[in-house]
């Protein structure tokens, strides 16, 4: 009974963390493209800040897990916000004085406090009962849609007003972004106690800090030893991929036919799918089992892709795609972050939740920076197809997983 008092107060606490977290992560992502784009004239390099910023996060990734394993879930995510709030003041900085070269830079190093909002998500997971632990995973994601949602209109309200107070245009979003990482940062750094890694057993208090490289290197031999543990992995890495390369491009879509006005809501509409329905998916992978719901997030990555491309110029199918596109990702997600954890043993868990973490902002990434070279060259709607086809070779990954061992429902 004391150890559900503990995983209730744990989950609480990260919900709340989380919330400001994503709210001040997402009020910087909405709008750094377009602030990008503003400051070199090109929409070649607007996807640069972005991807520095996925970068951070998976720089940070490692890291900050091997700290939770020496110190403790509360001290690593606390120190992942704590430098995500001092690299959005350098972006805020570089914004003001329309220095791009220092952009980038400052949103590597706040997208490291965006390590800590991901890594949120495995310490829910920490004490949770095994038919519970995707609900408790999908409850830290879930209110993430408080702050990510608000997040991009906030945004919005936060530039006009820092233009009205003679910050530059797209500037004052980034002051949100030191707001909600630093709150964030406050709360678990207070509330986070009992640590639930430290509780579980899974911290080493007596351990010297590892090389990361070299963390990260056994912790993909663990993985690759375990087909479901490396289904998870592909399933989290690709849907961010692919979700990213088409996110990352839409607002520049809609603003180059008229719609600039409408991006930030599309991205509200976006994040909704990403979080909105994280508890009923939580417990459909509960009930129904990890790899089938890594499937289904698959045909609903799909379909999300496929109505952007259908959609053409016409914003409510946009806003359709763009929501179905979060929601299949927050599939994959929810279900290969619980298939992940529970498929190694309780030693190796915690590096290989960095390891995912990171393979999720590498790829994620990758597809930020090459978005916008491919929509000046190819067209937004190529990015669209390159995601479908990942949808559906994940698809027939899941399928094949189910067709060989099929994994009972918990």
């Amino acid at each position: 009974m004391e150890l559900e008092r503990v995983q209730r107060r744990t989950v609480g606490t990260l919900m709340l963390s989380t919330a400001f977290g994503y709210a001040g992560v997402l009020s910087v992502i909405a709008i750094v493209g377009l602030l990008a784009a503003e400051m070199t004239g090109s929409d070649r390099w607007a996807g640069l800040p972005g991807a520095a910023a996925t970068l951070g996060t998976a720089l940070a990734a490692t890291p900050l897990a091997l700290r939770a394993k020496l110190r403790g879930r509360r001290v690593g995510l606390r120190l992942g916000y704590s430098i995500g709030a001092i690299g959005a003041g350098i972006a805020a900085v570089a914004g003001q004085w329309g220095w791009f070269w220092l952009l980038v830079p400052g949103m590597l190093v706040f997208g490291m406090g965006h390590a800590s909002n991901l890594q949120s998500r495995f310490a829910a997971a920490d004490l949770a009962d095994e038919d519970q632990r995707a609900r408790a995973i999908a409850m830290v994601v879930w209110v993430g849609t408080l702050g990510a949602v608000l997040g991009p209109p906030a945004a919005l309200w936060a530039n006009h007003r820092g233009v009205a107070l003679g910050l530059g245009n797209w500037v004052g979003p980034m002051f949100l972004g030191i707001a909600g990482v630093t709150v964030a940062g406050a709360i678990v750094a207070r509330f986070l106690r009992p640590d639930p890694l430290e509780l579980a057993g899974g911290v080493d208090h007596d351990a010297a800090f590892e090389n990361p490289l070299r963390d990260a290197r056994r912790s993909w031999s663990v993985i690759w030893a375990s087909p479901p543990a490396r289904l998870a992995l592909v399933a989290m890495a690709v849907s961010q991929m692919a979700m990213v390369a088409v996110m990352t491009m839409t607002p520049l879509h809609m603003r180059d036919h008229g719609h600039a006005d409408l991006s930030t809501l599309v991205i509200s509409i976006h994040v909704l799918g990403m979080f909105g329905l994280s508890p009923l998916i939580g417990r459909w992978a509960d009930r129904f089992g990890r790899v089938q719901t890594v499937g289904v997030g698959a045909g609903v990555l799909g379909l999300g892709t496929v109505a952007a491309v259908i959609g053409g110029y016409v914003p409510a199918l946009v806003f359709v795609g763009l929501f179905m596109l979060g929601l299949g990702w927050s599939f994959s997600l929810i279900a290969g972050s619980a298939l992940l954890t529970e498929s190694l043993a309780l030693r190796d868990r915690v590096g290989a939740q960095g390891l995912a973490d990171v393979s999720m902002s590498v790829l994620g990434a990758g597809a930020a920076f090459s978005s916008g070279f491919v929509k000046e060259m190819a067209g937004y709607h190529w990015l669209a197809n390159f995601a479908t086809v990942i949808a559906v070779l994940l698809m027939i990954a899941a399928v094949s997983a189910i067709r060989r061992t099929p994994e009972p429902a918990i």
